[in-house]
Formats: C-alpha cells, sequence, structure tokens
C-alpha cells in the first residue's frame, strides 16, 4: 500500500529506482508492503539466481529465515545515507519504507541495505 505517489524511473548506472512524484515530509510512511517469508533452508536455492539481490533477512525472535518484498520494495536502491528507512513487522509480514528527512518531488528515495538508514558496513557489490 502506497501512501505517496511515486514513480518507477531509470537511475542511471543503478538500473531502476524509486522517486518522489511529490513532497513527502520527514517522518511519514511512504509505503507498507507484504512480504513473502521463506525458510533459511531456501535461502541458498535462492541465492544462485537473481532473486539474490531482492531477499531480506526476516528473523522474528531470532529463527533465521528469508523474505521477498512485493510492491516497490524491491525497486528502491541503496545509499549509505539513505533519506529513508525500512522497518520489518514479524507479525503482519510487511515491511514498511518511512522517510528519513524531507524528500522532494522528483527525488530518489533510497534505503540503507544494511537496515539502519546511515550504517556504512559495507555491502555485497561496489556502491558509490
Amino acid at each position: 500500500m502506497l501512501f505517496f505517489q511515486t514513480e518507477i524511473m531509470n537511475s542511471g548506472a543503478r538500473g531502476r529506482g524509486v522517486f518522489a512524484a511529490e513532497h513527502i515530509p520527514a517522518g511519514a510512511l511512504i509505503e507498507r508492503a507484504p512480504v513473502i517469508v521463506m525458510p533459511a533452508e531456501d535461502r541458498p536455492h535462492l541465492d544462485q539466481t537473481l532473486l539474490h539481490d531482492y531477499i531480506f533477512e526476516w528473523q522474528p525472535e531470532g529463527r533465521p529465515m528469508c523474505c521477498m518484498a512485493l510492491g516497490q520494495v524491491p525497486i528502491y536502491n541503496h545509499s549509505y545515507r539513505s533519506n529513508a528507512s525500512y522497518e520489518m513487522d514479524y507479525e503482519a509480514q510487511t515491511i514498511a519504507v518511512v522517510a528519513e528527512r524531507a524528500i522532494a518531488p522528483g527525488e530518489e528515495i533510497f534505503i540503507n541495505y544494511n537496515g539502519d538508514w546511515d550504517d556504512e558496513t559495507p555491502v555485497w557489490f561496489d556502491a558509490k
């Protein structure tokens, strides 16, 4: 479920990305998307496919699992200092994307793939 108008557009070398189509205030819920939860045993198989780049770690009560987010969540690009973050709701099996600061119309919306909006731990690809 989208709460603000967004557009999927070309993001240059990153491929497609999600862009704000209207002003999004800091703290606003941008999107709440359902997820498909999978057991940890499925992860090695998924890692051999293109889906590897779109799978999230999912650990309710410390149980290692993984999930595939639906909606636009798989299209948000990574930034070490993102303008949005994501929050997992294990009970509802959703991922929410929330603005960390105001986002202007036409601005790309980034999440940090490490989970915290400003975590600079290197990711599995060369992030610029």
